[in-house]
């Protein structure tokens, strides 16, 4: 029999319907039980793609002697972390508080209060059956002093340090010196394994690298986006990147491949095809946008959330192959050239299989590409792949603001199309007047949306505008970004509240700064309110960008590197780009990448039209040059 998760439309929650464990969707009822029964609430939150909560729920929920120490001593709580990222972040820092560590299943146990007072992360059956009686009886035997430690655990994570400092470059050279020292000088990336891709950080090195020429910024971005395509965390037969390396070599990913990180690194690529013009690089990001559209896009335009690392209960199964199988699809020698090329050998590289990959290969060759439809078809067949389509306002925000940046680098109107497309689902769908929702699944849009849902997407229709200068998206740009200030901004400390006056009420109400998988939305607002100063020249929008540019710096002064997209933000402040502004009249020229361009059809009385000809103002190093009618004679 079905649970009380039957009528959800989470994929996640409905993966867990039919579970023995009388599951409830975190809301008011559960707590109201937990109650009036005198019960703690085992609260688990996970999503629909992640490997371990799938273990942990074949061996523990699905399980019926776990199930019934659960339903007869807890009420069970489930969570979507990617449509509840303000009940993730709260429980998260409750579990790393706690142990030093976190991560997906979140396991935590918490009073009828909602107020934390043990958590974990997987835990194996035997392990997990045992916590639960060890729990149960403490809250029977020691239940004032379980309740006391709920609070206490409450008021250390709820202390909010309100240091701020000034903006200055010495926090981008010192990030830089950080990356430096964390570099893999063989293999690429930062720190031991597991490595993440975290684009963000490459995207900080790549425009360092632009405003210093400092060489070894640039080196450290090619090398890792080089081994990062070469290895298994690409998908070389069907493209797309799964979401991080369990190796230092970046050959086994972990295989479930998240929309945010895609967008990311189609951005990352791109930009480093901008910076360096080498071909290879903008081969990457039509490819992994090649992905995007065949596999992750809705008809209506919207873009799916991931697909699943396992297929029939194993990790990989779907991107694995054996020795044989090239070969026997597409002729002996062809498929022993094919096994060469991509490193699939007789003793395979994982579980004795083989994840094709380019790590032993110095030189790219595309005599195999005419094969790769052949065994992406064949691959299909063998297993499918759990696909989460649920459509979040925040990571669609990102995937169109890469498209926006692809379309504004190669000039292909297919990017631009799938841009636009998505804001009108988005538009449609997952908004209402100045109001965001987080997701979109079944006809049917849950609650407000978060800081994240509110950032992406300015972010995302300012990229659109540059793109594009259709006015209409930096006009719903600056209106969105005015609701966010309103709703979500803290005008005694600075910075910008996870949610917003319109969001449910939680415990406490945090502040996420730090850049992790996904940059903060406290980092992106920073970028957003930069980039509105500078194509508004509204004093609105600097008197709070100072402040927010304030806060940020005093979060980020300890630990740099941990804030890549926040100095993103700090260094188009400090250093501001190549600043135009084009009066038109008919045709304009082409605009650098780097520059940040307002469009005025017709000019007006501060920025009229010489000449009767399409007229540029160019700013360049805080100082103003005059009017010209070629862009080149200014830049």
């Amino acid at each position: 029999m079905a649970n009380n998760l039957k009528n959800e439309t989470s994929p996640y929650l409905l993966q867990h319907k039919d579970n023995p464990v009388n599951w409830y969707s975190w809301g008011m009822n559960a707590f109201e039980k937990a109650k009036k029964e005198n019960k703690p609430i085992f609260l688990s939150i996970g999503y629909s793609t992640c490997h371990w909560c799938h273990v942990m729920a074949h061996e523990c929920f699905e399980d019926k002697e776990t199930a019934d120490l659960l339903n007869e001593y807890f009420i069970s709580v489930k969570v979507d972390r990617e449509e509840r990222p303000d009940i993730d972040n709260i429980y998260m820092s409750a579990c790393q508080a706690l142990t030093g560590s976190g991560g997906w299943p979140l396991s935590v146990f918490i009073t009828p209060e909602q107020k934390p007072f043990f958590a974990g992360s997987y835990f194996p059956k035997p392990m997990f059956r045992h916590l639960l009686k060890q729990i149960h009886e403490l809250w029977q035997t020691k239940h004032d002093e379980v309740i006391a430690s709920g609070n206490e655990i409450e008021k250390a994570i709820r202390i909010e340090h309100n240091e701020t400092e000034a903006p200055s470059q010495e926090l981008l050279d010192t990030a830089f010196n950080q990356f430096e020292r964390a570099f893999d000088k063989v293999y690429g990336g930062f720190g031991a394994a597991p490595k993440f891709p975290t684009p963000h950080n490459l995207i900080f090195l790549l425009n360092y690298y632009r405003r210093t020429k400092e060489q070894s910024a640039l080196e450290m971005a090619e090398l890792t986006l080089t081994q990062m395509y070469k290895g298994g965390i690409f998908d070389h037969i069907g493209y797309g990147f799964s979401r991080y390396s369990t190796d230092r070599y970046y050959l086994v990913p972990h295989f479930e491949k998240m929309l945010y990180d895609n967008a990311l690194l189609i951005t990352s690529y791109i930009t480093a095809y901008a910076v360096t013009n080498k071909p290879l690089y903008k081969e990457i990001a039509e490819k992994t946008a090649r992905y995007i559209m065949r596999e992750m896009t809705d008809k209506s335009g919207g873009f799916y959330s991931a697909q699943d690392a396992d297929s029939e209960g194993e990790e990989g199964k779907y991107y694995v192959f054996g020795y044989d199988e090239i070969p026997s699809l597409i002729g002996r020698k062809a498929g022993e050239e094919f096994n060469d090329y991509y490193g699939i050998t007789e003793n395979g590289n994982f579980a004795g299989k083989n994840i094709p990959n380019l790590l032993h290969n110095p030189e790219k060759n595309d005599k195999f590409e005419k094969y790769l439809p052949t065994v992406y078809e064949y691959r299909k067949s063998k297993t499918q792949l759990h696909l989460d389509d649920k459509i979040l306002t925040a990571w669609n925000s990102l995937m169109i603001s890469a498209f926006a940046l692809m379309y504004r680098v190669l000039r292909d109107g297919k990017y631009l199309d799938a841009a636009e497309k998505a804001c009108r689902f988005i538009e449609a769908e997952l908004s209402e007047n100045d109001n965001l929702f987080v997701s979109f699944r079944e006809e049917k849009h849950s609650g407000y949306g978060f800081l994240d849902d509110y950032a992406f997407c300015i972010f995302a229709l300012i990229q659109l505008y540059e793109a594009c200068f259709n006015e209409r998206y930096l006009d719903r740009a600056i209106q969105l970004c005015k609701k966010t200030i309103n709703d979500f901004y803290d005008d005694e400390h600075g910075g910008f509240y996870l949610y917003g006056a319109e969001n449910e009420q939680l415990i406490i109400k945090p502040k996420e700064v730090y850049d992790g998988a996904l940059p903060s939305g406290n980092s992106v607002m920073s970028y957003n309110l930069v980039l509105l100063s500078q194509l508004t020249e509204d004093h609105f929008f600097d008197k709070i960008t100072g402040k927010q540019l304030t806060f940020m710096s005093g979060k980020a002064k300890n630990y740099p590197m941990g804030y890549c997209f926040y100095l993103s933000a700090l260094s188009m402040y400090i250093n501001p780009p190549t600043h135009i502004v084009c009066a038109l009249a008919g045709e304009h020229q082409s605009f650098p990448i780097d520059s940040v361009v307002r469009m005025i059809n017709g000019g007006n009385d501060a920025y009229p039209i010489v000449n009767n000809r399409t007229t540029y103002y160019v700013c360049r190093n805080r100082q103003c040059l005059p009017p010209v009618n070629n862009l080149d004679e200014a830049l």
